[in-house]
């Protein structure tokens, strides 16, 4: 793919990510917020993709717009809000600074980065055969039982705890 239409891709998930993310913090609904989020999620993964990290891509979709993303829905069917809970609230002077705060940074993000090249990717590393090597199982296994084994093996102690804590919790309740 070309540099001019790897930038039009780019553009095209990286708009629908921005209003899915704002959507996720606007919402009204706890429900219409989880489904921005989903949207964000899978147009993060078509981002991945563009970077030819094909792994980390099927990853996203699969772990967090599948499985943490179902997770979220149940909590928050079980809650069941009502709009009487969730209340209406007026804007206040503290919310429009933060609004007019977050476009000014934007705008010396914008200005800051005007000379360094918009769509500049960096160079991929390649394998012998002159394939790109960047995010596919081979070097996520390497980098994972290898440089980040320790932090690999204190997630899943951390996962264990997590699973345990919630069967001693249901069982209380049973």
């Amino acid at each position: 793919m070309t540099e001019s239409a790897e930038a039009i891709v780019f553009w095209i998930l990286a708009v629908p990510l921005l209003a899915a993310a704002c959507g996720v913090v606007l919402a009204r609904s706890p429900v219409h917020a989880a489904m921005s989020l989903v949207a964000a999620f899978f147009c993060l993964a078509g981002i991945y993709v563009l970077l030819t990290a094909h792994l980390i891509a099927v990853l996203q979709i699969l772990v967090y717009a599948g499985a943490i993303m179902v997770l979220f829905l149940f909590v928050i069917m079980l809650l069941a809000l009502s709009e009487q809970q969730l209340g209406f609230s007026k804007v206040r002077v503290v919310e429009v600074l933060g609004v007019v705060g977050a476009a000014g940074m934007a705008f010396l993000v914008v200005w800051a980065l005007r000379d360094l090249g918009w769509m500049k990717m960096p160079e991929l590393q390649r394998d012998d055969f002159g394939i790109v090597s960047f995010g596919t199982v081979k070097l996520v296994g390497e980098f994972l039982f290898t440089q980040y084994l320790l932090p690999f093996e204190a997630t899943s102690v951390l996962l264990l705890v997590a699973i345990v804590g919630a069967v001693v919790v249901a069982k209380e309740k049973i």
